[in-house]
């Protein structure tokens, strides 16, 4: 048989732990690059776009595809990184929870 007090003090201390995850996530950033460097993003853990940084050289009106190419590129890898980051620290919290019958 299993324990309703213990299950529940065992979920809400998996919440706090979330909670701190979720707080320490919004501001642990990643960076990726595209175009050798010549966009650079900057992703929060919680999602968000922190930054995007593109090389004055990069600019050339007739090359506005390009760029545009790079930045969804750089943006996506960014993306990517940070969700990465952010299922880990939220799979840690969750990684001892032991229900029975689940």
């Amino acid at each position: 048989m299993f324990n309703i007090a213990q299950i529940k003090k065992q979920a809400a201390r998996m919440e706090q732990q979330m909670k701190e995850i979720q707080a320490q996530l919004a501001v642990r950033t990643v960076e990726a690059t595209s175009g050798g460097g010549a966009v650079r993003v900057t992703a929060k853990c919680d999602g968000s776009l922190a930054a995007i940084k593109i090389d004055p050289q990069a600019l050339n009106p007739s090359d506005a595809q390009i760029v545009e190419d790079m930045i969804l590129t750089a943006t996506n890898q960014a993306l990517a990184q940070a969700k990465e980051i952010s299922t880990a620290e939220m799979g840690k919290v969750t990684a001892g929870m032991s229900l029975p019958g689940f």
